[in-house]
């Protein structure tokens, strides 16, 4: 690693709260160092201890902050604060796109970009624990860098307990109705990746004293995000509607 790669991995460090002092970088560097850029260090084995590390500073993170939580609260947060999509966009807000090594591919490839920062991300918490120390404070940046991200998600999805599992809530809430399960139908109207209108997904709940009227759709680059986004436009009509 050549002295201005050097300065570019402080400068970033400290960019997310985090003084690196005289330690040495070389598992920074080799968190983002992305398995599409061909070189025989790659994150893989960071991203593999990270996970651990993610796991464990979200479980101290979540006793210490939110004590009275039951058990299955704590688990159901803690699946969110720990997830691929939050990964994703911790990494989008923390820039982390613009440190990685990348190959080509990996570089041009739009619908895997959100990927590649979650993967990255979980790499770079393995490489803080071992720069800074595994069982000496590793855990210690970690916590510094993501607590006030945490903070503000806990708060979000404790605001939102359906946020992001709109699926899951709305056939919980059919079968405490006694209604049936939900049907999901859904089209690809768009082949460009990425687009956050590829997918159009329609959802429709029958059963006593609800109005189908076409169903509730929702769109997304994804089947998946559609049926979400689908399944979240339906909760929000059904839910009041049925409960008035």
């Amino acid at each position: 690693m050549g002295p201005e790669r050097h300065q570019q991995l402080v400068a970033f460090l400290r960019s997310l709260d985090l003084e690196p002092g005289n330690r040495n970088l070389a598992p920074i560097e080799e968190a983002l160092t992305h398995t599409s850029a061909g070189r025989a260090v790659n994150h893989e084995r960071l991203e593999f201890l990270g996970d651990a590390v993610l796991r464990l500073a979200a479980s101290e993170f979540l006793q210490q902050h939110y004590p009275s939580l039951s058990v299955g609260r704590c688990s159901a947060l803690r699946a969110q604060l720990v997830s691929d999509r939050w990964l994703a966009e911790l990494g989008e807000r923390c820039g982390i796109e613009a440190m990685l090594h990348l190959g080509p591919m990996a570089s041009g490839d739009r619908a895997g970009q959100a990927t590649v920062r979650a993967e990255c991300c979980e790499a770079l918490l393995g490489g803080l624990y071992e720069a800074w120390g595994a069982g000496q404070g590793g855990l210690e940046p970690v916590h510094r860098w993501l607590t006030p991200h945490w903070q503000r998600s806990s708060a979000e999805l404790l605001a939102d307990p359906d946020r992001h599992n709109w699926k899951s809530a709305l056939q919980e809430w059919t079968q405490a109705a006694g209604l049936g399960l939900p049907h999901y139908s859904c089209e690809e109207c768009s082949q460009i990746h990425a687009d956050p209108c590829r997918f159009r997904c329609t959802v429709t709940v029958c059963g006593p004293g609800v109005a189908v009227n076409g169903g509730h759709e929702g769109w997304g680059r994804s089947r998946r995000s559609a049926e979400q986004e689908a399944a979240r436009a339906a909760l929000a009509v059904l839910k009041p509607a049925r409960e008035s």
